[in-house]
């Protein structure tokens, strides 16, 4: 089984890429999915984070209050990493127990769609890299577009991450997303053709459809 990492700066349409990956027959384990997982109310890693950051990360419900985190931890580099620290290493487990789910179940490609792969060390957990590219203009539309951000905001949410020409530097693969829906899904379709060359029968079929 193939293990590809998915990842990017936020806002470069990698949920988006991802979709395409899975239309085209490769499993999708999604990082926020299983973050999202992680803090659901009586957590362990939850308790933890509450414990850190004090009893205003929760909802009145029990639940994660996300604004919050978020505001603490862009404003506030150290407070990144304490999460990092208490977050990373539960994601990096889950996730390798997905992966031998599939692996056990004869899957052949899954896709791991991490916006922190780098950051996180999780690249090691997989076995090649697609990066997701834009550039720093059409990212930061997109972000303030999509989260209602000032162009400040949404600047210092981009600068928090590892920069994007040092994760393209790293990478197997780079999907360029600065134009249509359609050039990033052809795109997607010549890689998965490289990849598994060896598909014949319903999967070369599959990949010759969505050309």
């Amino acid at each position: 089984m193939l293990v590809l990492g998915l990842t990017g700066g936020i806002a470069s349409g990698k949920s988006v890429v991802a979709e395409m990956f899975q239309r085209l027959g490769a499993e999708v384990v999604s990082a926020d999915d299983l973050a999202r997982e992680l803090v659901r109310p009586g957590s362990k890693t939850l308790a933890r984070i509450a414990e850190r950051f004090g009893i205003e990360v929760l909802q009145s419900d029990g639940s994660l209050n996300r604004p919050f985190l978020a505001e603490k931890i862009f404003s506030d580099p150290q407070a990144r990493k304490v999460l990092d620290r208490i977050t990373h290493p539960a994601i990096a487990e889950l996730a390798a127990e997905r992966f031998r789910a599939f692996a056990q179940k004869g899957v052949r490609i899954v896709v791991y769609d991490a916006p922190l792969l780098y950051e996180a060390g999780a690249d090691s957990q997989v076995d090649r890299v697609v990066v997701v590219a834009v550039d720093e203009t059409t990212q930061l539309q997109r972000l303030m577009m999509r989260d209602g951000l000032d162009r400040q905001a949404a600047k210092a949410r981009v600068e928090a991450q590892m920069p994007l020409v040092q994760k393209i530097a790293r990478a197997d693969y780079v999907i360029d997303n600065n134009g249509s829906l359609e050039a990033a899904r052809q795109q997607v379709v010549a890689l998965m053709a490289r990849l598994v060359p060896e598909m014949d029968g319903p999967g070369l079929l599959k990949l010759k459809n969505a050309e």
